[in-house]
């Protein structure tokens, strides 16, 4: 067990752009909309919950069906590659149900927005890079952020306005699209000895 700043930081700053919490923002905004309200608490810890389970019983789960780590980092890169597709170019590709009103601070909110399939496979792809416990904590270091976007939504909305938050969505779509290629690249080689 090895823990090391670097790791942990590069680690947060690739969950920070898939989980894209601020370019959320106007979904968060649609669901207080429709369902009234939204429990900051609730959602950030069933999220955390959620993405440490997946990130320390994820793989065993995978060998169960018989997928490797790096095949499922090399589908993991597809599905960032795609994500940062739709946060630069402003398309939708992946389409999601709405959930139950009564429960959209667990559902649709914390799963499968915060912690949906690309956090997933994100945490797949980095357990072949990095340390499962910088991972851990990268994931924890992301929670207080989560946590004040929802509680201050409709704030940071006001203050970044629809362009500050279409500039972060492109950035941050750009630095993922990156990462994609990164873990492809890095991956794709064991699968062909």
């Amino acid at each position: 067990m090895n823990v090391n700043g670097t790791e942990i930081l590069s680690c947060f700053m690739v969950l920070f752009a898939v989980i894209d919490i601020f370019g959320s923002i106007p979904v968060i905004l649609d669901i207080k909309r429709k369902t009234g309200n939204i429990q900051p608490y609730t959602t950030t810890s069933v999220s955390l919950l959620l993405m440490l389970i997946f990130l320390f019983v994820g793989e065993k789960f995978l060998s169960f069906f018989g997928v490797d780590v790096y095949s499922f980092a090399v589908a993991g890169s597809f599905i960032l590659f795609f994500i940062a597709m739709e946060m630069i170019l402003g398309i939708k590709l992946f389409k999601q149900k709405e959930g139950s009103e009564k429960a959209a601070s667990i559902v649709p909110l914390a799963f499968p927005i915060i912690a949906g399939a690309g956090t997933f496979s994100t945490l797949i792809s980095l357990r072949a890079e990095y340390e499962p416990i910088n991972i851990a904590i990268a994931i924890v270091l992301n929670m207080p952020v989560i946590f004040l976007v929802l509680k201050l939504t409709n704030r940071i909305e006001r203050l970044l306005g629809v362009g500050g938050i279409a500039i972060l969505e492109k950035v941050f779509g750009i630095i993922l699209l990156a990462i994609a290629l990164k873990l492809f690249t890095k991956n794709v080689q064991f699968l062909f000895p």
